[in-house]
């Protein structure tokens, strides 16, 4: 009986263990995971995620164009994921529309490659719209024939209803998109505050929510790369040796045990357990202090503010209170004698992340380093990171890309479909004149005046667009 009970027992604890995870976990209460162009009603990407096709009955709503064309791709490679063996081409400004239920902070990811076949993938040259926002132009994306691209973003949506638009850069040129993803993010994926970094001031500043941002840059610090399939926000976060301009005396840890996450502190959905367990760290081997500094370097694009996110978690010292570092963003000082059990309520193992915001200057590079401080101890670890993202910001026009705003790209398309078919009227016009008087001069009538009717099929050209012109700024 005895034995029974204890049986029990531990079969209760492990489902309650198994229901609190469950109900921890998080769960968007907007996702949307569509395979465009395809007539499959679910496609299950490599990260067994279920994506429904865009042509079927129960997402017909979202696609509002009626002038795209389904693409499949007639001999997928077999190592990419399902999503892009088929994609919707676009000759024309084309919506998507997606309800939402839970206003504010949304995910959109779009997938782009090129498929194989028919169809000159080198004249797709086109804008992304959502929402007031310029997510891009085509014309700086490198649209490769053997790679996947990802575009990846969090944007703000104030109303029930989240507009995705695909605009051709000219008539002859055409969109496509692979895949979308909508998902609603996690209250505190992005602060509204962070610290401003620059070469004269270090100081806080607000209103970061009112803004949209790009992740340019997601980083696994001394790790492998992570997959969605291990992230609970469906992120990629791939290794840092392409980074590392600087790792002498550095060394990699990974961490077996459990990560510490706590109330009000970084979540699973800030930054997940592969990236926390996972390290770089400077440590010392004996009474003297190594003068030396880990450093990243990230290409970047000037004119653009970025949020720099920091990850970190000591799962390296032996003990609380022995690790005391600096932290530098463009070789200003950004934290000065960081202890992370002061700020983890002095547990080991627990994390920490810190956002900067940061002027992308005229080099063109974003510079990260971690390094010992006059706190440092000997015979202990001296500087650690974990994680590193990295999140244009969008530009006061509301543009990730370039200095058109989205009502400028909508309004540059309508004018030039007119440009090519006013000139042609008139051409018309024209000859139809030249061919009445010709015509008058050889009769030799004068009293009267022969009347031709123009073409009535001529194309519609007038489009009501509904996107508003952003200017949301720090």
């Amino acid at each position: 009986m005895a034995t029974l009970s204890s049986t029990l027992a531990l079969f209760f604890s492990f489902a309650l263990l198994y229901f609190n995870l469950i109900s921890a976990s998080f769960s968007p209460l907007d996702h949307y995971l569509v395979n465009c162009g395809s007539p499959e009603h679910t496609t299950v990407d490599f990260d067994h995620r279920r994506f429904t096709g865009d042509v079927s009955d129960s997402t017909a709503s979202f696609l509002t164009s009626t002038e795209s064309i389904s693409l499949a791709d007639p001999n997928p490679c077999p190592k990419s994921s399902p999503i892009y063996h088929t994609a919707r081409v676009f000759t024309r400004p084309s919506k998507y529309k997606f309800g939402i239920k839970n206003p504010g902070m949304h995910l959109v990811r779009l997938h782009f490659r090129r498929l194989r076949g028919s169809l000159d993938f080198s004249n797709a040259k086109f804008h992304v719209l959502a929402n007031g926002f310029v997510l891009f132009n085509s014309l700086s994306v490198e649209m490769g024939k053997g790679f996947e691209i990802v575009k990846d973003y969090v944007i703000g949506v104030d109303s029930d209803v989240l507009v995705i638009t695909f605009v051709p850069s000219e008539k002859s040129n055409f969109a496509f998109v692979n895949a979308i993803e909508v998902i609603s993010a996690p209250n505190d994926l992005i602060a509204d505050v962070a610290q401003h970094v620059s070469f004269d001031k270090n100081e806080q500043i607000h209103g970061l929510l009112k803004n949209g941002f790009e992740t340019v840059y997601r980083v696994n610090v001394g790790g492998w790369k992570v997959t969605p399939f291990n992230d609970s926000l469906w992120r990629t976060w791939v290794t840092d040796d392409e980074y590392l301009k600087s790792d002498d005396g550095s060394s990699k840890v990974h961490f077996g045990g459990r990560i510490n996450y706590q109330e009000g502190g970084a979540s699973r959905e800030v930054g997940p357990d592969n990236v926390y367990n996972t390290a770089r760290v400077i440590r010392s081997s004996g009474n003297s202090i190594p003068e030396l500094k880990m450093t990243w370097t990230f290409p970047v694009t000037k004119g653009y503010k970025y949020l720099v996110r920091m990850h970190f978690c000591d799962i390296a010292s032996i003990a609380r209170g022995m690790l005391f570092f600096n932290v530098y963003v463009n070789n200003n000082l950004a934290y000065k004698n960081l202890d992370l059990t002061e700020v983890t309520n002095r547990l080991l193992a627990s994390p920490f992340y810190a956002d900067f915001v940061v002027d992308g200057d005229s080099s063109g590079v974003l510079t990260l380093s971690v390094g010992p401080s006059n706190m440092s101890l000997p015979h202990a670890v001296d500087a650690i990171l974990n994680g590193v993202e990295i999140m244009k910001i969008n530009n006061s026009v509301g543009s990730f890309d370039g200095k058109i705003c989205a009502h400028a790209v909508l309004k540059s398309w309508k004018r030039g479909n007119g440009n090519v078919l006013y000139p042609m009227l008139a051409a018309v016009f024209m000859l139809l004149m030249a061919f009445v008087i010709m015509h008058r001069r050889r009769t030799g009538v004068t009293d009267s005046v022969a009347w031709w009717r123009l073409p009535t099929e001529i194309p519609e050209v007038n489009l009501k667009y509904g996107n508003q012109l952003s200017s949301n700024k720090l």
